[in-house]
């Protein structure tokens, strides 16, 4: 019996550890802005430049 108290207590202490790491992600802002990200790259404005020019040194 002093086993399954003996669990208890330690899933309890893990589950507090993991209620902490999740208040503290949201406290730091982890999950303030979570769409921006993906629409990042389809918004790309930068034009690519391309190098189609074909050097002929044959002097």
């Amino acid at each position: 019996m002093s086993v399954v108290i003996l669990l208890m207590i330690c899933s309890i202490c893990v589950a507090g550890g993991f209620l902490w790491a999740y208040l503290w992600s949201v406290k730091k802002g982890q999950f303030d802005d979570l769409e921006a990200s993906g629409f990042r790259i389809l918004h790309d404005t930068t034009p690519k430049k391309e190098n189609n020019h074909i050097s002929n040194n044959n002097s």
